[in-house]
């Protein structure tokens, strides 16, 4: 009897070990997989947020576009994204991506993109309802073209238009 005692007794000890071991390996796996779910869902939540339309654009025979974009959505979008965000801008054929130009104003000398914020509570911040108006130069805008126009933002939100140069300045 003392045997059986002496035997049920190490199986419950090798359990609770084996059990001890078990939850130490597997604790660690679900603690970092609530961490990556959270990051997803909190940078799926911010794209579903954010929303920006083109709301008027012009391009002249210069090479010179206009476009002003709303942003409709309900996230703020600081300006660290508007800088890092891309243009791709030219002749529908023939487009390609601008560089932001930080010094001046975009032209013949100076190829790219610059922008204006028309920030309304003056916090560096493209806060919902806000306008922001870029100004682009490319190169590669035939005049007989339509002009191809995008905007992407850091966390892939885009918008995009294909429109006629204007004849008049």
């Amino acid at each position: 009897m003392s045997a059986d005692t002496f035997t049920t007794a190490m199986f419950l000890i090798t359990a609770v070990i084996a059990a001890g071991v078990l939850i130490s390996a597997i604790f660690p796996v679900f603690y970092q997989m609530a961490g990556t779910f959270s990051s997803a869902g909190h940078a799926s939540d911010v794209q579903l947020r954010t929303t920006i339309e083109i709301i008027k654009d012009v391009a002249f025979q210069n090479q010179n576009v206009k476009v002003w974009l709303k942003n409709t959505g309900s996230e703020q979008i600081p300006i660290s994204d508007i800088q890092r965000s891309d243009v791709i801008c030219g002749d529908a054929g023939n487009f390609g991506r601008l560089s932001l130009v930080t010094g001046g104003s975009p032209g013949p000398s100076n190829p790219g993109w610059s922008y204006t914020l028309y920030d309304l509570n003056n916090n560096n911040i493209w806060d919902p309802g806000e306008t922001l108006e870029i100004d682009a130069y490319s190169t590669t805008i035939n005049p007989a073209d339509p002009v191809y126009f995008q905007f992407s933002l850091p966390n892939g939100i885009t918008s995009s238009d294909q429109f006629p140069v204007s004849t008049t300045p």
